[in-house]
């Protein structure tokens, strides 16, 4: 290390919905996964990152555009994902404002990401200022996060339901036993509730009002008795008349329309498990198994999960930072885990 430069540690949870950033065992950066580019005069130039950024959008005026540089788990636009990273990275506060640090990141990655997939996020990582990257899987991530011994010779399943995948694995002594990675997430869900709105209230709404239906009355069950959340009013225009309309959406409405794509999780879970060795079988019964993500938040979802595999399945502690968690601690035990990635 020079005299002029010191390593900074950083742990990324590069996620679909938002992106969070480690240092020194705090969360220092948890922003929405949004850059809004300028591309007036012909040149693309960084107008806002995050927060700012996520306001913008469906809001923006001629030549700017919001992008989330990820779909799916992976970056689906090289030239935002790197922008946002180095915007994200700038965020940190520094103990030095006029040294440059140089950069050791953990980033976490899809567990059914391709050769391709995994390479563009180390090439993003190192133009965004990483001179030291390694990369983890998010199931193996959430479950450190969790808390549970990875290494341990007993299988635990993690379920982590992200912005754009599911990630259902099966863990023992410090490897993924068995995984089943699918595209289908919160992102999904939000689609479900626009393409309700449409078909049952005749309205249109974008994905910000959709989140805000997810989280004010997102629910798989149709009977929560005393939890059930009081009825969201959702403001927008009528598809046919474009003349302002106002509708209570109830919880067991979300139920209904997130049914679909809610049977599709589980029977990924049901193929994970299927797939899984009869000893660790064994474990994850006695066990149970872990839901992580911000999908694991959807109200009822452990008890429907529980009524229909028989196994008991447990929240994270603050499931939208399991990943983040973990990742954060592999930071510091870089030489400890081998099945961490260069």
């Amino acid at each position: 290390m020079g005299l002029f430069s010191f390593t900074q540690e950083v742990a990324i949870d590069l996620g679909t919905a938002n992106t969070i950033i480690i240092c020194n065992d705090k969360v220092v950066v948890d922003e929405p996964s949004v850059v809004a580019i300028n591309y007036k005069g012909g040149d693309k130039r960084f107008e806002a990152v995050g927060k700012k950024a996520q306001m913008m959008q469906g809001k923006e005026s001629e030549g700017i555009r919001t992008v989330r540089p990820l779909r799916d788990g992976v970056i689906a636009d090289f030239f935002a994902c790197e922008m946002m990273m180095r915007e994200l990275i700038k965020k940190i506060p520094h103990s030095n404002r006029f040294i440059k640090p140089t950069l050791k990141m953990v980033v976490c990655i899809p567990s059914g990401s391709t050769e391709v997939e995994i390479r563009a996020v180390r090439d993003s990582s190192e133009h965004a200022g990483g001179r030291e990257v390694y990369m983890i899987y998010e199931p193996m991530a959430a479950a450190i996060g969790i808390g549970i011994d990875v290494e341990a010779p007993n299988g635990c399943m993690i379920v982590d339901i992200g912005g754009g995948t599911t990630e259902i694995a099966v863990i023992s002594l410090g490897g993924i036993v068995s995984n089943k990675s699918i595209k289908i997430a919160g992102d999904d869900f939000n689609e479900d509730i626009i393409e309700y709105m449409s078909r049952m209230h005749n309205m249109r709404i974008g994905e910000p009002t959709a989140e805000r239906i997810k989280i004010a009355v997102g629910s798989v069950l149709t009977d929560l008795g005393e939890d059930a959340p009081e009825d969201c009013i959702v403001r927008g225009p009528n598809r046919m008349t474009s003349l302002p309309m106002e509708v209570p959406v109830s919880y067991q409405e979300i139920a209904h329309c997130l049914e679909k794509s809610v049977m599709k999780i589980e029977n990924a879970i049901l193929n994970a498990l299927e797939n899984t060795p009869a000893e660790l079988y064994a474990d994850i019964v006695d066990r149970g198994i872990y839901l992580a993500g911000g999908g694991a938040l959807l109200r009822g979802l452990d008890k429907r999960l529980h009524d229909k595999f028989g196994i008991e399945f447990h929240v994270a502690e603050d499931p939208l930072r399991a990943v983040a968690r973990g990742t954060g601690i592999a930071l510091k035990n870089v030489n400890k885990y081998p099945f961490l990635m260069r």
